[in-house]
C-alpha cells in the first residue's frame, strides 16, 4: 500500500464537523455551519468544539442547537456529497428528546376586542394597550 493509499483510508474514516453537518441537511449552507461551529456551543462526545475543522468519525454524538431545540445526534456514516433528504438521513441517528409540539399561534395574543364598526383605534389608545400587554415600543 502506497503513502497516498494510506492517506485517503484515513482522510474517509474522519470528516470536518460543518463538512458533514452540510452533508446532512442540518444547515443550508457549509458556510452557515461553520459560523454555528464558531458561535454556538456545539459538543463531540461531550467534548466543547469551537472550529468548524475539527473532525468527526462514525460513532460519535454531537450536540447542538438549531433554533429554539437541541440537537443530540449519533454519526452513522460521513457521506461523500449533500445528496437527497433519504440519502442525508441515512447519516445520522436523532437521538433528541421529542419537542412538544406548539401551536401556531405560540407567542401571539388575540388583538383586544372592539366594537364592530368603531375603526381603527387611535394612536393613544394603541399605547394604552401596548401598556396594557407590556409592549416595549
Amino acid at each position: 500500500m502506497t503513502k497516498t493509499q494510506e492517506t485517503d483510508g484515513a482522510q474517509d474514516a474522519a470528516l470536518r464537523i460543518d463538512k458533514w453537518l452540510w452533508y446532512a441537511r442540518f444547515f443550508k449552507s457549509r458556510s452557515l455551519a461553520a459560523k454555528v461551529c464558531a458561535a454556538k456551543p456545539v459538543r463531540v462526545n461531550s467534548v466543547l468544539i469551537t472550529k468548524a475543522h475539527a473532525v468527526i468519525r462514525p460513532g460519535d454524538v454531537l450536540t447542538f442547537s438549531k433554533g429554539d431545540h437541541i440537537r443530540v445526534i449519533k454519526v452513522l456514516a460521513l457521506g461523500t456529497r449533500r445528496g437527497p433528504a433519504k440519502e442525508a438521513q441515512s447519516l445520522y441517528e436523532d437521538l433528541s428528546p421529542p419537542q412538544p409540539r406548539a401551536s401556531k399561534k405560540t407567542g401571539l395574543t388575540s388583538p383586544a376586542s372592539r366594537l364592530p364598526g368603531s375603526g381603527r383605534p387611535t394612536k393613544a389608545e394603541r399605547r394604552a394597550t401596548d401598556r396594557l400587554r407590556q409592549i416595549d415600543p
